[in-house]
């Protein structure tokens, strides 16, 4: 067409092909980013998805070995550096080997034996390359590192703000924090450097390359071995695979660095998994179910000293039994193991006649209405914390359980009322609010079974007996477990059970171990039931 034209038409010609195929060019670069897009937030979606289902599922023993800032560096900081340093180059990681491949396909058809040639350099290159991209995992994970435990003193600080400046520690937690900000520094600034290597190195060595094929090929061609049109033709096709090899290279490096990250998630992921507990699936078939407890030995540590030994204890569905002790008897213990928190025991619970194994943890938590020493409150309105978990409760059952729980008397005060934000941890309320805020949240689903982990230890004499009232009124008809530190809390119980050391020590009514324990006799003389 071009040859059949005068020269101006031939040069429009020439010229709007060039646009075209630079039009052409960019469209389907801009497409492949495009549909690419998706697949990249997508992966990234489900790895940060996966990974905090599994700490959600996870054992309480692993989650108590772990500091919640690694775990939070994992799940934001290193998923976040898989999408930038691996999925971020996935267009050169599938482009530039094709490119690469076509190019060398085309020199093998010109000159076999100068591709040979070729190849040995390339091969030389590669060396030089990835054996400094081997260095850049090794620093990467230390740099993640670094970020978990900056993670870990961020979170520490803020979480013990009061602490931090009641003692002063202000300039101790900052020069803790420039240490690992220090650190942290000096590692990415040795890994940047690295990696910025990356692209003129390759573009260095590939311009060697080229200098030795320009002297190597101009030698053939002065020997008449090679015929010169043929030797720029295989210049330029080897000229194809410079760039692509530079982007391969760079995207290399990248792989290298994120693989670091991806490490430490898949690591993390396959902790969680190793101390799984296997969930039981079978529906609790009875709706009101004794607790029949035998030779039950447990330790948090397998292989290491046991917490409870040899508990062998029995509740009837509606008994209150109250479990005093020292510090360190194992009253917390046994009814983390209750609760399924720990699947590692020896011995047998069985609820009704079914093992506590075997049956659906989902369901049989359903029925547990849980109040703790320490109330837990999320920055959400008070509605809200009681609901908690719950989606299906209506507003009346929310106002219901605020009532019971003597929510409503302070709520009314303020002009949201239940709708009131608490804010972070509950640090808009006081304690004896807080914690009756959570005894509505254990009784808002009317379960069958109510435990009180030293519900009432940390609060002063007026907040006790308002959460005492609240208590008297919602344990009527209710299979009870109760652990105290306080007699108040536990004279109207049918049994109190005492640990020591782990086991059983005795059982009885208040008046039955008075003459019967000395260790109860001990702990009831160091309080009084009327104070």
């Amino acid at each position: 067409l071009i040859r059949m034209t005068d020269r101006s038409t031939a040069l429009l010609i020439v010229c709007g092909l060039i646009v075209i195929v630079f039009f052409l060019k960019n469209l389907f670069r801009y497409l492949a980013q495009y549909f690419i897009a998706p697949v990249r937030v997508g992966i990234v979606r489900d790895l940060r998805g996966d990974l905090f289902r599994n700490y959600l599922h996870a054992p309480l023993s692993f989650l108590t070995e772990e500091r919640k800032g690694d775990l939070m560096a994992r799940l934001i900081s290193d998923v976040q550096e898989v999408e930038w340093s691996i999925l971020n180059v996935i267009e050169a990681i599938f482009k530039s080997p094709l490119i690469i491949i076509g190019s060398i396909a085309i020199m093998i058809l010109i000159s076999p034996a100068l591709t040979q040639f070729v190849f040995i350099l390339m091969v030389f290159t590669g060396l030089i390359i990835g054996t400094i991209g081997k260095t850049l995992k090794k620093s990467s994970t230390l740099a993640q590192e670094r970020v978990a435990n900056m993670s870990t003193i961020m979170d520490e600080s803020i979480g013990g703000m009061k602490v931090v400046k009641g003692f002063h520690a202000e300039k101790h937690l900052i020069d803790a924090f420039m240490v690992e900000n220090n650190a942290y520094k000096n590692v990415m600034t040795r890994l940047l450097r690295r990696r910025d290597l990356s692209s003129p190195l390759s573009e260095f060595l590939g311009v060697s390359v080229v200098a030795v094929l320009l002297w190597y090929g101009s030698t053939l061609v002065f020997e008449q071995r090679l015929e010169p049109e043929t030797f720029f033709a295989f210049i330029f096709a080897f000229y194809q695979v410079i760039e692509p090899s530079k982007s391969f290279s760079t995207a290399y490096y990248n792989i290298q660095k994120g693989r670091a990250a991806l490490d430490r998630v898949d690591a993390i992921q396959a902790s969680i998994k190793n101390m799984s507990i296997i969930p039981g699936s079978d529906p609790l078939l009875s709706q009101k179910p004794d607790i029949n407890i035998s030779d039950l030995t447990f330790s948090y540590d397998p292989t290491g000293q046991s917490v409870l030994k040899k508990i062998n204890l029995n509740i009837r569905a509606g008994e209150k039994v109250a479990i005093v002790g020292a510090s360190g008897s194992g009253k917390t213990s046994l009814i983390d193991v209750l609760l399924g928190l720990y699947g590692h025991y020896q011995g047998s619970i069985k609820i009704g006649e079914q093992e506590l194994k075997s049956i659906s943890m989902q369901e049989w938590r359903s029925r547990i209405g849980l109040v703790t020493q320490s109330p837990v409150l999320f920055n959400q309105s008070i509605g809200d914390n009681i609901r908690f978990g719950r989606e299906d409760l209506s507003r009346a059952d929310i106002e219901k359980a605020a009532e019971r729980a003597y929510v409503t008397e302070f709520t009314e005060k303020f002009p949201s009322g239940l709708d009131t934000n608490v804010g972070d941890a509950g640090v808009k309320l006081s304690g004896g609010q807080k914690q009756r805020i959570t005894i509505a949240r254990a009784i808002v689903n009317d379960p069958t079974i109510i435990i009180l982990d030293e519900a009432t230890s940390a609060l002063d004499s007026s907040s006790e007996e308002v959460i005492r009232r609240a208590l008297e009124t919602i344990l009527e008809g209710k299979t009870a477990i109760i652990i105290a530190h306080r007699m108040a809390t536990i004279k109207n119980v049918d049994r109190i059970v005492v640990l020591k050391d782990g086991e059983i020590e005795t059982q009885g009514s208040h008046n039955e171990l008075l003459n019967s324990s000395q260790e109860y006799k001990k702990y009831v003389e160091m309080q009084t039931f009327n104070r």
